[in-house]
């Protein structure tokens, strides 16, 4: 990812408990973001939401499952998202589950790796 360049953000809303096989589908994203070398991504776990379906989902600490809404951002390169996005687009279509994806150009500022401990 370069500064001041086109860069995009892409958000992918689902549920904590989406599945893609046995894996969790939030972790099967960033790690394909991250095999696909993408600049960064992150998962935001919501605490109550709702979507399409109008069941509104919440954290409760008695509940056995942990169903609330997740947010995965990931920034890139407008060309680079976008093709990650059809490559994962199949995955999100066969899910049983409805999500959202919205993607939005965005100004990088700053974009430093840091050092990583020894």
């Amino acid at each position: 990812m370069e500064i001041n360049s086109i860069n995009s953000l892409i958000r992918i809303f689902i549920s904590s408990t989406d599945h893609l096989n046995q894996d969790l589908l939030c972790e099967s994203i960033v790690l394909s973001a991250k095999k696909e070398g993408l600049a960064g991504a992150t998962v935001f776990k919501g605490i109550l939401g709702y979507g399409a379906s109008s069941v509104i989902h919440s954290y409760k600490y008695w509940e056995i499952t942990d169903k609330v809404p997740v947010v995965i951002e990931i920034i890139d390169k407008d060309e680079t998202i976008r093709k990650f996005y059809e490559k994962i687009r199949p995955q999100l279509e066969s899910m049983r589950y409805g999500c959202l994806v919205t993607i939005e150009s965005i100004e990088v500022l700053m974009f430093k790796s840091g050092k990583k401990k020894q």
